[in-house]
């Protein structure tokens, strides 16, 4: 362009001088055949510099035509590219997103399947304690007592002035521990949530005696501890009303001991399992807190 632009300056000096020597008016003398080519030289050299003229515009008009398109065609790739990278931008990110989700899915399978494992366990244990119990009621004592007549066996009860250890009422020592909790009698309540927990293992109100047992722990800001109760609640008792709960207070719990990691996975965990509990929102808004991502649930 800067080239084209000297070019034409020089042609127009060019023109302007041919114009000032025609228009100088010739002495009479000086009418001559040489003065005559002269003039008919300026006025083909004054064509060829309008012929050029045009053509150069021409030319001109050209570029600029063309300079558009190529201004115009890099603005539309521009544009073209850009919303190619946002699509793959929310692409990768709906795709991460259906990743951790199917990733929370199946951690929440395996633990599920590990829960199912320790019921098993616990099913198990408790049905040998039976068969063990029975034996010991079917099997005689030492030395073999003697058959009274007619084949029966006299009794072997407690002789006289003997004493029963008495089982404890479950009510009434399950709410005796939620009155010393709720009196900060943290003590006396952990002693007789134990007695339930001892003499009546597989009632449901002994996954509840296991809850506040962790709770007293986490009271206490014994977090280990809590946590360990709180697991026994998940693991052996699942079906438990307080088991959103206990989820929701291990979660915590493992937050309080910088297990960060370990205390997200478990306030999500909570929220696929529960999630139109008021423990699941509760989870919702410590992850908010911890500016941590919720994972869609289905």
């Amino acid at each position: 362009m800067q080239i084209g632009s000297t070019f034409r300056k020089r042609v127009l000096t060019a023109t302007l001088a041919a114009v000032v020597l025609l228009s100088v008016p010739a002495p009479a003398h000086a009418a001559s055949k040489e003065m005559i080519e002269l003039q008919t030289q300026v006025q083909q050299l004054l064509d060829m510099v309008q012929r050029i003229q045009s053509t150069l515009d021409t030319r001109f008009g050209v570029l600029q035509n063309l300079a558009q398109q190529t201004a115009d065609n890099a603005t539309q790739m521009n544009a073209a590219v850009n919303a190619l990278q946002q699509k793959l931008a929310a692409q990768n990110d709906a795709a991460g997103g259906k990743l951790d989700a199917a990733s929370g899915q199946i951690q929440s399978l395996n633990d599920s399947v590990d829960e199912l494992k320790s019921r098993i366990a616990k099913l198990d244990k408790s049905i040998q304690d039976l068969q063990g119990q029975l034996q010991n009621v079917q099997t005689p004592p030492a030395g073999g007592a003697v058959p009274a007549a007619g084949g029966m066996t006299p009794p072997t009860g407690p002789g006289p002035g003997a004493t029963n250890s008495q089982t404890p009422p479950l009510q009434d020592t399950f709410q005796g521990g939620l009155r010393d909790y709720n009196a900060a009698k943290y003590d006396v309540a952990a002693g007789e949530f134990q007695d339930v927990l001892h003499y009546y293992p597989l009632d449901d109100m002994a996954g509840t005696a296991q809850f506040y047992l962790g709770e007293i722990a986490y009271r206490q800001k014994n977090y280990t501890d809590a946590v360990k109760s709180y697991n026994a609640v998940l693991e052996s008792f699942p079906g438990n009303a307080k088991a959103a709960a206990a989820q929701l207070r291990k979660g915590l719990a493992l937050l309080q001991l910088k297990r960060r990691d370990a205390g997200i996975h478990e306030l999500r965990l909570l929220i696929q399992r529960h999630p139109n509990t008021p423990e699941a929102e509760q989870a919702r808004g410590k992850l908010n807190e911890l500016g941590v991502k919720i994972l869609a649930t289905r």
